[in-house]
């Protein structure tokens, strides 16, 4: 696997020091659609074929965990149309893509206030839930209706009750007792988090878990974020040194 930087060397993916848990912020497919005079929810429709390559791709170079940002709390303000379509997305990708899936060992999550949602999607997200328990490949995490401050408010409020009810004691609430309320509670925290389209923020997306991440920004919209630039965004974490606040080597 090589690609050409700085068209002066190629590089090779070190399977040793992949990240185990990826996480995306899949941005740009309404304004990669309008740049070509399209509806924005071609841009989505395009989107969607992005993912499935990109799912393929980090489960066939063996990392963990894959998590995207796919609705978050704050899109419901989007205009009708567009949020009546990417309603339908998550029952149209289980039909579609369900069985590839599952056939390459995928487990697939959802978090996100999934309750929320309308019946018919929340039952297909618990039919594709059930359908790849039992596969021990990666595991493919759909953010949808999520929030981070939402989810951290929600925590806070559950471990509340728990002091109230005589289960727990204030003194008893650490770090990691916070992290397994959380709804990402069977993953690892995430170690690279990718945004595409060229924003440079984070837009509510996981910020508990992405606490000492690798942040890597590219200017190409979701839907041009081919095989070559996921290994980019790989190589560039792979020649980073991860501190989590301390010194290395000669820092020392």
């Amino acid at each position: 696997m090589f690609f050409k930087r700085n068209n002066k060397s190629k590089q090779e993916i070190d399977s040793h020091k992949l990240p185990q848990h990826v996480a995306f912020i899949m941005d740009g497919n309404g304004r990669w659609a309008r740049r070509r005079g399209l509806p924005r929810t071609a841009g989505h429709n395009e989107g969607g074929k992005i993912l499935l390559k990109t799912i393929k791709t980090c489960n066939d170079l063996g990392i963990k965990a894959m998590s995207v940002f796919a609705f978050s709390t704050e899109n419901w303000s989007r205009p009708k149309a567009e949020v009546e379509h990417l309603m339908k997305l998550p029952n149209e990708y289980i039909d579609k893509y369900l069985p590839m899936l599952k056939d390459a060992n995928i487990k697939m999550n959802f978090i996100g206030f999934i309750d929320d949602l309308p019946d018919d999607m929340k039952k297909n997200i618990n039919y594709a839930i059930e359908e790849t328990k039992a596969n021990t490949g990666m595991i493919f995490t759909t953010a949808f209706n999520y929030g981070s401050r939402d989810e951290i408010t929600h925590t806070a409020k559950v471990i509340a009750q728990e002091c109230l009810d005589g289960v727990l004691i204030p003194n008893e609430i650490t770090k990691e007792y916070f992290a397994k309320k959380l709804m990402t509670h069977d993953l690892p925290d995430v170690d690279l988090l990718v945004r595409t389209s060229g924003e440079l923020r984070i837009s509510n997306y996981l910020l508990w878990q992405i606490s000492y991440s690798e942040l890597y920004f590219t200017n190409k919209y979701w839907p041009e974020f081919t095989e070559k630039e996921l290994k980019k965004a790989l190589l560039e974490y792979q020649n980073r040194q991860r501190r989590y606040g301390g010194l290395k080597g000669e820092e020392k």
